[in-house]
Order: structure tokens, then sequence, then C-alpha cells
């Protein structure tokens, strides 16, 4: 089936993240950004025990063999250039700290969205923070995205902190945009342009 041709230039070619493997992203002081492996199953199923995770995400983990399920999934995304995860780890011990996404990605126009979770015992020493001035940087300067967004319940405090320290503008509110566990939920929409100050 022949493709329709677009009446304004595309900001990202296919292949603009695909052509080269995913890489690894140092956030220069303590973490690294690196694609999953399958030996972090272990780590992911721990994660989500948490009660806060099943707060504010809409998937559980209830072994080890789904989270590995879960882990070849991320792993097989980068070549399909929608979506492109990560996990956050120490970088002397390698431990999984938590995990820095780019999700819903529209190369055409430039466009991806954030997201992040932060394991339970790395709480409280910025890893969302840093994890996501890290990619920030990384897909405006190197990739060249055109904007990001960021989104997170209203009710969600701790994420809402995170998007204002790392330049995520508040935009407005989406109502009723995201079924949890306890019902619906407002979400903020947060963005950032490439030529946005961090």
């Amino acid at each position: 089936m022949p493709c329709m041709p677009f009446t304004a230039d595309v900001v990202l070619p296919d292949g603009a993240l695909a052509r080269g493997p995913q890489p690894v992203l140092s956030t220069g002081d303590g973490l690294v950004l690196r694609p999953w492996r399958g030996e972090d199953a272990g780590a992911v199923h721990e994660a989500f025990q948490d009660p806060l995770m099943h707060q504010w995400h809409i998937r559980r983990s209830d072994s080890e063999e789904e989270a590995a399920g879960w882990i070849r999934e991320w792993q097989k995304e980068w070549e399909g250039e929608r979506n492109a995860q990560w996990a956050v780890v120490d970088a002397e011990t390698d431990r999984l700290m938590g995990r820095v996404a780019l999700r819903d990605i529209r190369l055409v126009e430039g466009l991806g969205k954030v997201a992040y979770w932060t394991a339970a015992a790395a709480r409280g020493q910025g890893v969302a923070v840093r994890a996501t001035n890290t990619l920030t940087r990384w897909a405006f300067d190197e990739i060249g995205f055109h904007r990001l967004e960021l989104l997170h319940a209203t009710a969600n405090r701790a994420s809402c902190r995170v998007a204002a320290k790392t330049g995520f503008t508040l935009e407005g509110t989406k109502r009723r945009a995201a079924y949890h566990q306890d019902g619906w939920h407002d979400m903020h929409l947060h963005a950032r342009l490439r030529e946005d100050s961090a």
C-alpha cells in the first residue's frame, strides 16, 4: 500500500533511533542508563512488589518469569522506534535503581513522552531527576527531538516535583485521562521543547 506524502518536512527520519544500537548514557554523577538485560528480571519483579508502584502503574508483576517477558518486550522496542526503555543502575554496582523511557515516539513530528519509575530502596536520591535530565539531553542534543511530554496523575506530587526540577513546563490538566486501581485520575501534562533552557 503506498504511503501518503507529508505536507511538511519530517522532523526525524525512520531509523533515527534504530540505525545504531541502543546507547548507554551516563548521568555523570553515579548513574548509568543502559539497555535492559535478562538478568534484571528479579530486580524488576521485586520493584513491582512495592505498593506505591501499584498506585501509579497499571501493571503488576506476579513472577520473575513475567518480568522476564516484559524485559524481552523492552529489548525489542528499540528496533520498532515507538518506545525506548532503559534500566537506571548504579554505575559501580549495576544495582537497579529505576527505569526511564521514551514512549509513544512519533519520529515524523519529533515527539515522545518521558516516563520513569524508581525502585523503593533508591528513592530520595534524585534518581528520576538525574535519569530524566540525561535522557532529555540525549533526545534533544544527540537525536534532534523537537518536543518531549511528561504526564502524571495530579495526585502524584512526587512526579510533579520531578517534572518541575527537570524543566518540564506544566501546560494543563487532562481530565479523567488515566485509569488506575482506585479509579479515574486527572493527569498533568508537562512538556519541554528543544529550545527551552534547562
